[in-house]
């Protein structure tokens, strides 16, 4: 019998279900897999470039310890027991938190960014090396007292001791994703003129009314076309008024008679304290302002409550506080960017003396040393943005290599740059200059398209052309500027620090000419004072409004405001001084400062709130944070009244005009009705002005509060009618407006009036200046941050600027905000936009936004005790070996 073997059954196939399943699950698997392979690299590549803020670091240069101590906010308090290894330690630090902003920033101050980021940044390059300034920085380091140079090269050694230990990823994420696309770039060791030109970067931030030229320039031309030259220069003067003095204050209604100065002093002996017993009370001479009270002192300065586009910085006298010691605010305005501008820093002896003269903390920049506003153990002092005009356009009539120059040619200066571009070829610039200054057109389309039609502007001034010349001669524009010409601003810096009385801070002040600022001041024995810094030219004919003939020197500069008869203020017997861009003085001044003053709502709106709070109750320092969150718009409250009679169509449009009706003329991020005013200002704005055959200017919002103002006093102004929109009137431009406000709003917020809100449409998302504006999403996700919720809004004290016609996120803002408690000065608080590190996934990248944008401030420590207790990391620097 035969045996058969079994057979085994054939083996059932997977279904396809099942076979699909097992492959999506080894995708998924390998998906994940590479995932969190990359996850751990990023993170690796992210966290590796974190500085060491704890334990011992030794490094070739330092002469004995510094103590590096940070706070919860990361914020470092630096101790050395001598101004050489503090200022090396400043400059570890800085590299430690913030070299990837420091390099490149100095490549934009150097117009070397194409050396970064390849040929699409050529044309910018040819711009900053035309303005030249990394050569005036050179010139200002060179010119230094050994003293201060001393100070700028101790810290760019320690900025090279961090970059000897560190290279590539290690110092940032950013040299990580720049490596993709530039892989041979290695950072050149840090030099002092790398932090000298900085300032010239901030003076060009500063630098006011060239753009208000320029417009001028540009909408004289295009309004000149069959126009009426009487026309259009009566249209100009509306469009740019002359500051308000009947409705807003001046800084200094009445200049302080004091001791003049021995500005001719070696700068360096500016740093050097008083010893023991030997500091001197400020000068006395003062001519009061007699007066009965501080409401009635401050009368002249109070009009109707409002404000402006710009920076605050206010002070006020033990006579109107609880504690009866000054309080000193301040808040500069400036663009948001990511890491802030702003770096918060305390350089401390650990012996206060003549060698070793520094006690100081407060706000610096990254990339340069020492303190740029803040407190030492015995003054405070803040910034404002002058608002002088220091820089003019002047038409040149060129012919060949030489320009025209009181009835002869005279030769163009010329030099020749080189533009290294990564990845592509090397571009030679020619660059030429006048006796006014390099020439800008050519490189610009506005400048340039001043130079191609120079005539109206021109004539709209009331200059006599009569141009010399041949057929052959063209027109270019130069620029005059003070910031172009070397200065001393780098060696104030540390003046300021070791003021210790109102002589030393004017002494400070002396030599602090670029950029032009109003300096407010306050001291421990319960004085406060302002004064005039800055190199503020004297001119010839013109005012410098619009471009200048080149070709006639009785329209140069003939010299500056000598510094003794610059506007100063001490102890006012108003017990407050403000300033807010707005005038410095009335018109009676000797000399002539500018014509483009912010219009001075702000300042009004603080005065106005100083006034009433003191007259209440003694003023604290939370009345002085409360005053820098206020959010009146003074146009919003014109429109109010405006609508009251207007018809508009529509039940949302009428809705939302009601709104307005209890509004109480406050930004507030969760009010429906700021909203709504807001889109409603916007709106009328763009009706008024841009959408017109010769659309007139939109910006300056500030100036812009004063033109509406004027329009909606007199409804028969012609500027009510637009025939382009088909509109004739006032009620029928107001009501328009209203329902195109309503209609865009509802659009981006819903229908629902109840839900808009002002903070979501006015919200701030912080942009990384070089990679988060790459255009590759991932990229940018890596750098940037928000949006979050922001009130306030263009020209009020919480100046947080939009651009009308554009979007109403926020731009412009207070890039730190601080009250200086000169009673108890650990009881001072501060805060900036962003955080102290410039590393993106820091613990501090951002950890101080939200509080930012709800107006809280965080303690600053000052006294050794204090710092020590609100210590969270030390870090010791010892000397290699």
């Amino acid at each position: 019998m035969m045996t058969v073997s079994p057979v085994s059954p054939a083996p059932s196939r997977p279904s396809l279900g099942v076979r699909i399943g097992r492959i999506a699950f080894l995708v998924v698997a390998a998906i994940v897999v590479i995932a969190v392979a990359a996850a751990f690299f990023v993170t690796w590549t992210i966290q590796r470039s974190f500085p060491q803020t704890s334990g011992t670091l030794r490094l070739d240069g330092l002469a004995a310890e510094v103590t590096v101590q940070r706070d919860a906010s990361g914020i470092p308090t630096i101790t050395a027991d001598s101004s050489e290894d503090l200022f090396f330690a400043q400059g570890f630090v800085h590299a430690q938190d913030r070299f990837f902003e420091m390099d490149f920033r100095r490549h934009v101050t150097s117009g070397r960014v194409a050396e970064l980021f390849g040929a699409s940044q050529a044309g910018t390059d040819a711009f900053l090396r035309t303005l030249g300034w990394r050569k005036v920085a050179e010139a200002e380091v060179e010119a230094m007292d050994d003293t201060t140079r001393g100070y700028y090269e101790a810290y760019a050694d320690g900025v090279n001791a961090y970059l000897s230990s560190r290279s590539g990823a290690e110092l940032s994420l950013e040299y990580a994703v720049l490596g993709l696309q530039n892989p041979d770039y290695e950072p050149e060791p840090w030099e002092p003129a790398d932090s000298v030109a900085w300032l010239k970067a901030m003076a060009w931030d500063l630098r006011t009314n060239v753009e208000d030229e320029t417009e001028r320039a540009l909408l004289a031309g295009a309004l000149a076309d069959g126009g009426d030259p009487e026309d259009t220069h009566a249209l100009l003067a509306k469009l740019y008024p002359s500051y308000p003095f009947d409705r807003n204050p001046v800084i200094v209604p009445q200049i302080s008679t004091v001791e003049p100065l021995d500005t001719t002093a070696d700068a360096a002996a500016f740093t050097l304290p008083p010893k023991d017993g030997e500091v001197q009370q400020a000068v006395t001479t003062i001519e009061w302002q007699e007066t009965a009270n501080v409401i009635e002192a401050a009368s002249v300065l109070v009009g109707d409550a409002g404000e402006g586009i710009g920076s605050n910085s206010w002070v006020v006298s033990g006579e109107l506080t609880a504690s009866g010691m000054p309080l000193l605010a301040n808040d500069p305005h400036l663009g948001a960017s990511l890491p802030s501008v702003w770096y918060q820093v305390q350089l401390k002896c650990s012996t206060v003396d003549a060698d070793c003269p520094f006690d100081v903390g407060g706000f610096s920049f990254s990339g340069l040393p020492g303190i740029v506003i803040g407190h030492n153990q015995r003054v405070a002092w803040g910034f404002t943005n002058l608002t002088t005009d220091v820089t003019d356009l002047y038409v040149e009539r060129i012919e060949g290599d030489a320009y025209w120059r009181d009835g002869a040619l005279v030769p163009l200066e010329e030099t020749t740059e080189t533009i290294a571009v990564a990845g592509g070829d090397d571009i030679e610039l020619t660059i030429r200059s006048t006796v006014h200054g390099p020439i800008i057109s050519g490189l610009t389309d506005d400048f340039t398209a001043i130079a191609d039609a120079p005539d109206p502007a021109l004539r709209a001034e009331g200059t006599a052309l009569a141009p010399p010349g041949s057929d052959a001669a063209e027109y270019a524009v130069s620029l005059r500027w003070t910031a172009l010409d070397p200065g001393t601003t780098a060696t104030a810096i540390f003046a300021l620090s070791t003021a210790q009385d109102f002589d030393d801070f004017r002494a400070a002040a002396a030599l602090f000419d670029v950029p032009a600022q109003n300096l407010i001041y306050a001291d421990v024995d319960g004085n406060i004072g302002y004064q005039t810094p800055g190199r503020l030219p004297i001119r010839g004919a013109g005012d410098g409004g619009m471009p200048q003939p080149g070709w006639d020197s009785g329209y140069d500069w003939t010299g500056y405001i000598p510094f003794e008869e610059l506007p100063v203020a001490y102890n006012p017997a108003s017990g407050y001084i403000v300033t807010a861009n707005n005038a410095i003085v009335t018109d009676d001044y000797e000399y002539f400062l500018s014509r483009d003053w912010d219009q001075g709502y702000r300042a009004a709106r603080i005065a106005h709130l100083i006034e009433r709070r003191a007259a209440a109750a003694p003023l604290t320092a939370q009345d002085l944070r409360d005053i820098q969150m206020d959010g009146e718009m003074w146009i919003g409250k014109q429109l109010v009244s405006a609508m009251g009679d207007v018809e508009v169509d529509g039940t949302g449009p009428r809705t939302a005009v009601e709104l307005l009706r209890t509004w109480d003329a406050q930004n507030d991020k969760t009010s429906a009705a700021a909203a709504y005013a807001n889109v409603l200002w916007s709106r009328l704005v763009q009706n008024l002005f841009a959408e017109r055959a010769v659309p007139l200017p939109t910006d300056g919002q500030g100036r812009l509060f004063t033109v509406v103002g004027d329009l909606l006093e007199d409804p028969s102004d012609p500027l009510w009618r637009n025939d382009r929109i088909d509109v004739d009137g006032m009620p029928q431009m107001l009501a328009r407006s209203a329902e195109e406000a309503y209609d865009e709003l509802a659009a981006l917020q819903g229908t629902d009036t109840t839900r808009w809100n002002w903070g979501d449409l006015h919200a701030i998302t912080l942009r990384s200046g070089t990679f988060g504006s790459s255009g590759i999403a991932p990229i940018e996700a890596l750098f940037n941050r928000g949006p979050y919720p922001v009130g306030g809004g263009a020209s009020v004290v919480d100046a947080t600027g939009w651009t009308i016609g554009e979007s109403y996120a926020t731009t412009t803002v207070p890039s730190m905000r601080m009250v200086v408690d000169l009673d108890d000065l650990d009881a001072s608080t501060w805060i900036h936009l962003t955080g102290a590190s410039g590393h993106a996934y820091h613990e501090h990248y951002v950890d101080q936004t939200e509080d930012w944008a709800s107006g809280v401030q965080r303690p600053w420590a000052f006294t050794p005790g204090a710092v020590d207790r609100s210590a969270r990391d030390t870090l010791i620097l010892a000397p290699a070996g």
